[in-house]
């Protein structure tokens, strides 16, 4: 069954750090580029950063780079997002996803299988 789960969400103050994981079942890292993104209340999905399926390759929305990191595990089935340096406009519900398809475009539309979720709140 595929199911991706994430996790590592909670509250934070600002400048603080949180890393998310995304466990992924049922799909084999090395075939596929993973996701993150995340979406406010009364805004739009938002493509944050994604990894390809060497591992190799990374991209960024400008929102997170240089404060937002991806990584993977392979052998653990799971990529990781490190947030650092958060900032209160950070908080939204964060997703990872399973993207159909080559590219490390951001865009939510390529990406067909989703998780349900961690919530990240930045507030003092």
């Amino acid at each position: 069954q595929s199911q991706l789960v994430e996790s590592g969400g909670g509250l934070v103050q600002p400048g603080g750090s949180l890393r998310l994981s995304c466990v992924v079942s049922g799909f084999t890292l090395n075939y596929y580029t993973i996701g993150w993104f995340r979406q406010a209340p009364g805004k739009e999905r938002e493509g944050l950063s994604c990894i390809s399926s060497s591992g190799t390759s990374t991209n960024y929305a400008d929102s997170v780079k240089g404060r937002f990191t991806i990584a993977r595990d392979a052998a653990k089935n799971t990529v990781y997002l490190q947030m650092n340096s958060l900032k209160p406009e950070d908080t939204a519900l964060y997703y990872c996803a399973v993207r159909e398809g080559l590219g490390l475009g951001l865009g939510a539309s390529m990406y067909a299988y989703w998780g349900q979720g961690t919530q990240v709140t930045v507030s003092s």
